[in-house]
């Protein structure tokens, strides 16, 4: 396991102690939040998302106390996403997930309330605007995170090209649960229910590329 963990998802440093530390946990731009199907607003100037994953590189696999991560090579635009509202590409930089202890919980995002049993966040950074990985995560327009809904269902011949290139999708949620939070030499805590829940709008408003 790597990584230091300040924070949490237990009783005692889970998202609602955030704020003690992080007081931006508290700020106008939280994530995730509830989305309200009837209340998304139709863009139609929002351009297509363009994902081009064709030189997948990843460097390493490793539990970091909060999830399971795989971080990519990011030298360059050849694994990026732009379009939709981006004006110039972003680099992939790592993925991760988020679960629950059964198959009734674990994203972050909800849609109408629902939640999904594993929620999927691809980590991309604005390379255009900023050196380095780390002074793009601290800028508001640095970071780019694509969530994917993850549902338990029957192998799908189509979805086998995405888990063949991203392999650690194929482990089974199970596997997932059986991970810890904590090193050897702690008290075995389960790596489950790592997700934050809804957080407020606080104004903003969300957009569509489609009519709901």
């Amino acid at each position: 396991m790597t990584g230091q963990r300040s924070w949490g998802y237990g009783r005692d440093d889970g998202p609602s102690e955030w704020h003690k530390s992080y007081p931006i946990a508290q700020g106008n731009r939280q994530s995730p939040i509830d989305i309200v199907s009837a209340r998304a607003v139709y863009d139609p100037n929002l351009k297509p998302l363009i994902v081009s994953y064709e030189s997948c590189t990843s460097l390493s696999i490793s539990n970091n106390g909060h999830s399971v991560m795989v971080e990519f090579e990011d030298t360059d635009d050849k694994t990026a996403i732009s379009g939709g509202p981006f004006e110039n590409p972003f680099r992939l930089k790592q993925f991760h997930f988020h679960w629950g202890t059964k198959h009734d919980q674990g994203s972050e995002h909800t849609i109408d309330g629902k939640p999904f049993p594993c929620e999927l966040h691809l980590v991309h950074w604005n390379a255009r605007k900023y050196a380095t990985f780390g002074e793009a995560a601290a800028a508001p327009d640095g970071l780019a995170v694509v969530g994917v809904f993850l549902e338990i269902g029957r192998e799908h011949a189509n979805m086998n090209r995405l888990t063949d290139a991203l392999y650690m999708v194929k482990f089974k949620l199970e596997k997932f649960r059986m991970l810890l939070f904590t090193t050897e030499e702690d008290q075995r805590i389960q790596m489950v229910n790592n997700f934050r829940p809804p957080q407020p709008l606080k104004g903003r408003v969300v957009r569509a590329s489609f009519k709901a």
